[in-house]
């Protein structure tokens, strides 16, 4: 039953009595005049809009909190973000008991109102008795998550929205200290905790009866960003002579990362270091990209153009977090040079998630080779060449639920990804995606290679030659209506297909009901006769179904560098026809 607009108009009017900051009140003002005018002026979606701010409250779980900057209890504004903070510091006192004093550290991006989210924790959990460390300008997550561990802290908050639209905001809560004490110590919530969490918060009264302190928190100086950049020097060992002869093109996305990454390369030796200008400072709105993610179309193309015009061996690209690293290669086997020469048909591409996560998995298994204490891991949507990388070693290898929250929980990690640009390779620092630290890595190796003559693409090819070809792709789509997603799962539940590009499926696994050892999550699990493999889920933080497809083939140990490229050729074609299969049994 629809609600009527009287009703909500009631439930708007009580919201702005109570709401903190006047400038959602003066926007909420607006609506409702747009909704409700009667002299021609009315807006047609204002109500819907309305209806949609008030649909319910913002929802936080195990990514914290994430949404869309406005007034109203369904997006992220300062009335919501009071309210989680106090719900945190309720939950820290619970969980440690009064008087206890839970130490906090808060962190932020520059996007809109990051600073006032950042100020108003700050201000909340001071006058619920914590103590409260704030880091002092707009940093990486990457340096929140280190400072949880390196400050000893029972909790970490980051407010970021990582590479979603410039419209978002987010909410990030890590756990440590005296909370959590055992291999998930400094890493993001999980069940119970978050729950817990979302408990206390749908328990705080009015956000304006919130306490808040007008000081008594500590602003950090530099030498928490100094303690995390000295952690990633000693990630791994860099030859400077190698080092000052590749050149690398960087891009922050208009993000915190452009200063961080810079220093932690020169740090390493990287002296030809060619940072995209447009790009290089904060800028909330993004200005030169559609959509602030490496992954997406056209975010790296005035990267890959400053490669070519600078003749660069690498390019290195952060979200606007820089929790996250993308590498993009000049591979000649890609080049096309038909029409309009570009980065692209020049043969510039940017290397796969998995591709990435098998380069540094290759090297973390091998500094672990021998050792029974450590492990690497990977999220269950990710390529299964980490683990083949694994067993060939005799290193112990673990698959996860999709998210850092869970990779990082690994006991023994020394690392960890997931294919969707996160990786790990500092985890008794950082038990989170970094993509600083693991940028530093990749240039490392490709300096490495190049003094022998070869590259990253060659470094794969060994892999191939060695392991198999593992060749992964993702299908999605963002759905407006919510509503849709899980019609979308029920429909392949009740038809899965009967074949994988000919293949017969031999395995239809629900991952609701659990798998192979791994806790119920939301997704179907496809395994043809070829090895080819299909999993299908639902986006934990954005509104889309996407579609995990991975094919393998055999490379004999002696096959040329032709023969390997002419393999990952078929391998592609074989996926794009997967990818059209799967778009048109999921309708999409």
């Amino acid at each position: 039953m629809t609600e009527s607009t009287d009703m909500l108009l009631d439930r708007v009017e009580e919201w702005m009595r109570h709401d903190v900051d006047d400038t959602d009140v003066d926007e909420l003002t607006r609506l409702v005049g747009y909704a409700t005018a009667d002299d021609g002026r009315r807006h047609p979606t204002a109500l819907a809009e309305l209806r949609d701010r008030f649909a319910g409250t913002l929802q936080f779980g195990t990514a914290g909190l994430r949404g869309a900057m406005a007034a109203g209890p369904n997006r992220m504004n300062r009335s919501v973000v009071i309210a989680a903070a106090a719900g945190l510091g309720a939950y820290l006192t619970d969980v440690l008991g009064p008087g206890s004093g839970p130490r906090v550290v808060v962190g932020h991006d520059a996007r809109h109102r990051s600073q006032d989210f950042a100020h108003d924790t700050a201000a909340v959990l001071s006058a619920a008795g914590a103590e409260v460390l704030l880091l002092p300008k707009p940093l990486p997550t990457p340096v929140l998550a280190f400072a949880v561990r390196h400050l000893d802290a029972d909790a970490g908050v980051m407010v970021t929205a990582s590479h979603n639209p410039a419209a978002d905001n987010g909410y990030k809560v890590y756990l440590g200290g005296r909370v959590v004490t055992d291999a998930g110590q400094g890493a993001q919530i999980v069940p119970p905790h978050d729950a817990s969490i979302a408990e206390r918060i749908a328990a705080v009264g009015h956000p304006d009866a919130v306490p808040r302190a007008e000081d008594g928190w500590t602003v950090l100086g530099r030498d928490v960003v100094d303690a995390y950049l000295a952690s990633v020097r000693g990630v791994t060992t860099s030859d400077p002579e190698a080092a000052d002869r590749l050149r690398i093109v960087t891009t922050s996305l208009h993000g915190v990362g452009g200063r961080t990454l810079a220093r932690a390369l020169a740090d390493a030796g990287f002296s030809q270091v060619v940072p995209v200008e447009e790009q290089s400072f904060p800028d909330p709105d993004f200005p030169s990209v559609s959509f602030p993610n490496p992954e997406e179309a056209g975010a790296m193309d005035m990267a890959l153009g400053l490669a070519v015009d600078t003749g660069a061996d690498l390019v290195i690209a952060n979200d606007p977090d820089a929790d996250r690293c993308a590498v993009a290669v000049l591979d000649v086997t890609q080049g096309t040079h038909l029409g309009v020469e570009t980065a692209r048909s020049s043969g510039w591409r940017m290397l796969h998630g998995d591709e990435v996560g098998a380069l540094l998995g290759a090297e973390a298994v091998r500094r672990a080779s021998g050792r029974t204490d450590a492990t690497v891991a990977c999220s269950v949507v990710s390529s299964r060449l980490l683990g083949r990388l694994a067993e060939d070693a005799g290193v112990a290898h673990a698959t996860t639920l999709t998210g850092f929250k869970w990779i990082s929980r690994t006991p023994g990690l020394v690392f960890g990804y997931e294919e969707a640009l996160g990786y790990c390779v500092d985890p008794a620092h950082v038990r989170d995606k970094d993509g600083i630290s693991a940028a530093v890595v990749v240039a490392t190796l490709a300096a490495r290679l190049k003094v022998s003559g070869g590259t990253l693409v060659d470094a794969l090819d060994d892999i191939a030659r060695a392991h198999g070809l593992y060749v992964t792709d993702q299908l999605s789509a963002r759905f407006e209506d919510l509503e849709q997603i899980p019609g979308t799962m029920a429909r392949l539940r009740s038809a899965p297909p009967s074949t994988l590009g000919g293949s017969p499926v031999r395995t239809v696994a629900d991952l609701s009901d659990g798998y192979e050892g791994l806790p119920p999550t939301d997704g179907i699990l496809l395994l043809a006769e070829d090895g080819t493999r299909v999993i299908v889920r639902p986006s934990g933080t954005e509104p889309k179904v996407k579609c995990y497809l991975e094919v393998v083939s055999d490379v004999a140990p002696d096959a040329s560098a032709l023969d390997v490229g002419k393999a990952r050729v078929a391998a592609h074609e074989r996926l794009d026809a997967l990818k059209r299969e799967m778009a048109s049994t999921l309708g999409l």
